[in-house]
């Protein structure tokens, strides 16, 4: 979306995807209202306008910096095997209100390619369909030894299965406005890789008493935090 300011409302310049939604899918017709966002907090109302094949917004109202979920979670998470499971987990999260999401690889990763910009596109639909003002920053593919050099490990979890280490429940985490969590492959995180976490002062936290997959852990981890914004 993009603001042209015309001579008395501003003209928003809709994108051909978009376009396409609009007249295709919505069978939206000239001269109706709608509603658009940046994804940056800010809502614009107006009305349809047809120029030829062209779809434009006639701006009537704008309303700014609409207030965001008090709580900015970020999931780390190894992609699944199968695609369908980590685009799963990245619509849930995003209906949740889930700030950022970064592509993890780890020893036990399988799947090395992702096309992180699929899951940019699916992230704000996701966004479009909740009624969401912020859409959650997807970040690419980040090896975990680079991820973890610039986290705060005060704020930063990570949910693994090895019950040899300690680990702490959901429950015992303070109240922190931008929490991080890491959740790993299929296979888990790799004895190695806990214990590198572990030096790094990030503290480990159980999920309860059963595994759940990879993006199982993450849709309940985004829920959690959800639930701790009201």
């Amino acid at each position: 979306m993009k603001l042209f300011f015309g001579e008395i409302f501003p003209i928003v310049k809709i994108n051909d995807e978009e376009q396409l939604h609009i007249v295709k899918v919505l069978r939206m017709r000239e001269g109706e209202e709608i509603f658009v966002t940046d994804g940056k907090g800010n809502l614009a109302k107006g009305n349809l306008v047809f120029e030829g094949k062209k779809v434009n917004i006639n701006v009537t109202e704008i309303q700014e910096y609409f207030p965001n979920l008090t709580r900015q979670l970020h999931i780390a998470i190894a992609p699944t095997k199968n695609i369908d499971r980590i685009e799963f987990f990245v619509e849930k999260a995003t209906e949740m209100g889930i700030s950022e999401i970064t592509i993890l690889q780890t020893e036990k990763t399988e799947r090395k390619n992702l096309n992180t910009d699929k899951l940019r596109k699916q992230a704000i639909a996701a966004s479009k369909q909740s009624l969401r003002f912020f859409f959650p920053k997807i970040n690419d593919v980040t090896k975990l030894s680079d991820f973890i050099k610039n986290i705060n490990p005060e704020s930063t979890f990570v949910a693994h299965c090895d019950s040899s280490f300690e680990r702490i429940s959901l429950n015992e985490i303070p109240e922190l406005a931008n929490p991080t969590f890491l959740i790993g492959p299929e296979g888990d995180f790799s004895e190695k890789e806990i214990k590198m976490l572990a030096e790094k002062g990030i503290k480990a936290v159980s999920l309860g008493s059963q595994r759940l997959r990879t993006e199982t852990a993450g849709v309940f981890v985004a829920a959690w935090n959800y639930f701790k914004t009201f």
